[in-house]
């Protein structure tokens, strides 16, 4: 099992050039971290949203921090042997410099893998112009350049998550990120073949993340490896299952089921899991 914060990075790296399918599931805290790797997941990512519902707050409206992000991340990485990348949404900085810094202080948490967005976060104009969008993933590419390890960047095109369906424009973004230099090309919300078939051949040989969990989808790993897809992520999925599970238990409580616990994982499994690596 790789220790060093460059073994983890090269173990990263390795993971998405193999034919294999990269299964890459987005823990929120360190529990949910020590479960995944005690099931033998070879790598983890963050998730903001897994984040923010775990600490009361809505998602997507600014009120999780870069320090609460990193906080998380650091957790994640100290709870489990694996690699984790980090979910650092549009870096929290409109400016391609802010970008950077935030992927120094994430590598500086043991991270060896980071995520960066084209979402503004601001609802009148929710994409940032292309221009900017492309200098933000050329900062942060010369950010992780500089590090004395072999960090992994993934720019994001949050088109289809903000209701703009063009894939034109998030096939342009995408080779523009990849001639910027990102490691990973990502478009989250794309559910059907043709579209990504499509991100595949416009950034190939680049790796391709695609997001799982989405009702709307229903291709199997078999299918997205045959499309030529390098990685899949869940996103907040694990999440929401988890806080699924008990929303139907704690409504049970509330109307008298004495049996709203039936589906609780044995206390026995969970604290020898927890167990392990301490």
């Amino acid at each position: 099992m790789a220790n060093t914060q460059q073994q983890k990075a090269l173990a990263f790296q390795a993971l998405h050039q193999r034919e294999q399918l990269l299964v890459l599931p987005n823990p929120w805290d360190a529990g949910s971290a020590k479960i995944l790797a005690a099931l033998g997941f070879e790598a983890l990512a963050t998730t903001s949203a897994g984040l923010a519902f775990s600490l009361g707050r809505a998602d997507g409206e600014g009120l999780i921090s870069r320090e609460d992000t990193l906080s998380n991340a650091r957790a994640i990485v100290e709870a489990t042997p694996l690699p984790v990348a980090a979910d650092l949404e549009n870096g929290f900085a409109d400016e391609p410099q802010g970008c950077a810094d935030t992927l120094l202080q994430a590598a500086a948490c043991g991270l060896v893998g980071g995520s960066i967005e084209d979402a503004s976060g601001k609802p009148e104009v929710p994409i940032y112009p292309l221009e900017l969008a492309v200098e933000r993933i050329r900062a942060s590419v010369a950010a992780v350049r500089s590090l004395p390890f072999s960090f992994t960047l993934c720019a994001r095109a949050e088109n289809f998550l903000h209701g703009r369906e063009d894939l034109a424009d998030t096939l342009r973004r995408l080779e523009a990120y990849a001639d910027a230099g990102a490691d990973v090309l990502y478009a989250p919300g794309l559910t059907t073949r043709a579209q990504i078939d499509a991100v595949v051949r416009a950034v190939a040989p680049r790796p391709v993340n695609v997001l799982l969990g989405l009702s709307s989808s229903a291709l199997t790993f078999d299918d997205l490896a045959t499309l030529g897809v390098r990685r899949v992520s869940v996103g907040s999925s694990l999440a929401r299952v988890a806080f699924g599970g008990f929303l139907q238990a704690a409504r049970g409580l509330r109307q008298g089921d004495t049996g709203f616990a039936r589906n609780a994982a044995p206390f026995a499994e969970l604290n020898e899991l927890f167990k392990a690596g301490q």
